[in-house]
């Protein structure tokens, strides 16, 4: 299959039929997609669809150099088909999904197992890497965790303090989302992707509100696509100032870690201003936002948000300023660029690598066609840096959203929207604080969901964690851990 001809092109925040995206025998399409990564492409997602006796594989590639996704489809398969993990690595994830979904076996895969589930037994937990040897030992971490936080193990393999080998193990809390999602979209569907993840509820509901309207060949309004800019950048700014008051109370540096938990809820509360609800629920809703923006709250909003970004600055200048913090923040938990792209990170930890990644930039949708935001990135991969890039980062929307304060767009801020496309696909993309949420819908014939398919930038993002901890001191995990900040709800769907 011509390269060219494999795949349908598609902007972000698009639909298309689901007759028109090309589909080719598996050699051929898997041949396709690797030759599109090694182009430079991305997996946004790789998924099943059940069809017949068989199912489908389903690839989203991002073409970040391009400003385009690319979307294909192979005919049924029935048998194992050749993996592509051992030439590119950030497929494994989705290649054990597929296995644990549908019972397809990608051949070849070095790790086959579990992802979240045991086949419907249980946690994806056993049959664990082990590292055997003099002098060498085992430690098992989770699920239950000191502290208020969702389960998740950690099984590091040691000689001595040193960490050779980290393995995650997640799956245990499943919430059905992707499952209950089919047969919509109804009443609760909003309600169910805005608690993919609660801290990340703007991007989800965002990615979804794209989608319903792209089924609808409609756009909400400008006033709407401009509120919701607002909010996402709201909840990045909460949650990495909070990240950066846990990455300072990790190193014991009491100043920082005080002030920026208290201006977390600073930033929550202003999300709370807009729409009553301080993670952002019931703000964002297919065919615009189930709130409006009166010029009286707008001038509160953003008196408050430049005394929180003053405070931020004060904050993090006693943060960068002390040389113990940089001592602990320097060269711990480094992920080199070249692993990074191997393996497919997105966001914050993609960007902390070096790697020009951000889909306000490379894909934009939205509001943020018309307003962008400065891509921040810095190169060593350790702690630092993603501690950093965190920091640039509330720098960046703080000023985006001083600008956009100034000048809010007149018009509606909702509109009705006609019914789904039957038998149509739709693909979105949204930069949560985390990284990429990408969210993709297929319709049958009465337009309902016939799959729906998420990606949390989690899902991503955890090996990154794993990798940043060889040759790591075990000690080092608290530190490493936080400054991926990664969700185990997102990934458990």
């Amino acid at each position: 299959m011509n390269p060219s001809t494999a795949f349908a092109w598609l902007t972000n925040g698009a639909a298309l039929p689901w007759a028109e995206v090309p589909e080719g025998s598996v050699a051929d399409f898997l041949s396709a997609t690797r030759a599109a990564l090694d182009r430079g492409g991305r997996l946004a997602s790789l998924f099943g669809v059940p069809e017949g006796e068989g199912v489908r594989l389903v690839v989203v590639l991002a073409l970040d150099a391009d400003n385009a996704l690319a979307v294909g489809r192979s005919q049924p398969v029935q048998g194992p088909f050749p993996s592509l993990t051992p030439t590119h690595p950030q497929a494994h994830l989705f290649e054990r999904e597929l296995w644990e979904q549908h019972g397809l076996v990608p051949a070849g895969h070095p790790w086959l197992k579990p992802v979240r589930q045991d086949h419907g037994a249980g946690p994806a937990v056993g049959d664990f890497f082990r590292v055997d040897g003099p002098e060498l030992h085992e430690v098992a971490v989770g699920p239950v965790h000191a502290g208020i936080i969702e389960p998740g193990h950690f099984r590091f393999q040691c000689a001595g303090e040193e960490v050779l080998h980290l393995e995650i193990a997640l799956g245990y809390q499943h919430r059905g989302i992707e499952e209950g999602l089919v047969g919509g979209p109804h009443r609760a569907s909003v309600c169910q992707v805005e608690t993919v993840a609660g801290d990340t509820t703007i991007a989800h509901a965002t990615a979804y509100a794209h989608l319903i309207e792209a089924l609808a060949g409609s756009e909400a309004p400008l006033q709407a696509q401009w509120l919701r800019a607002l909010a996402l950048e709201l909840e990045r700014l909460a949650n990495h100032t909070g990240d950066l008051g846990a990455l300072a109370n990790d190193v014991a540096f009491l100043p920082t870690s005080a002030a920026c938990g208290k201006l977390r809820g600073e930033f929550l509360n202003l999300t709370a201003l807009l729409c009553g609800n301080r993670f952002g629920r019931r703000l964002v809703r297919p065919g615009g936002c189930g709130f409006g923006a009166e010029p009286e709250r707008l001038a509160q909003l953003r008196e408050r948000l430049e005394s929180a970004l003053a405070e931020v600055e004060q904050a993090t200048a006693w943060l960068w300023d002390a040389a113990s913090v940089r001592a602990r923040f320097e060269h711990t938990g480094r992920v080199s660029p070249q692993q990074a792209a191997e393996i497919g990170l997105v966001g914050p930890a993609a960007r902390a690598c070096g790697l020009v990644r951000d889909v306000r930039f490379d894909h934009p949708t939205g509001w943020h066609r018309l307003a962008q935001v400065p891509v921040a990135v810095w190169p060593e991969g350790d702690v630092f840096a993603r501690a950093r890039v965190r920091w640039l980062e509330i720098q960046r929307s703080g000023e985006f959203l001083m600008q956009q304060l100034g000048a809010a767009p007149d018009g509606d801020m909702h509109i009705a929207l006609p019914p789904s496309a039957p038998d149509t696909l739709a693909v979105a993309l949204v930069e949560g604080w985390r990284g990429e949420v990408c969210h993709v819908a297929l319709t049958d014939a009465q337009g309902r969901f016939r799959r729906y398919k998420l990606t949390d930038p989690s899902f991503h993002n955890w090996t990154g964690l794993a990798l940043a901890l060889r040759g790591q001191a075990i000690s080092d995990f608290p530190l490493c851990n936080k400054s991926f900040n990664l969700s185990y709800c997102g990934f458990d769907l």
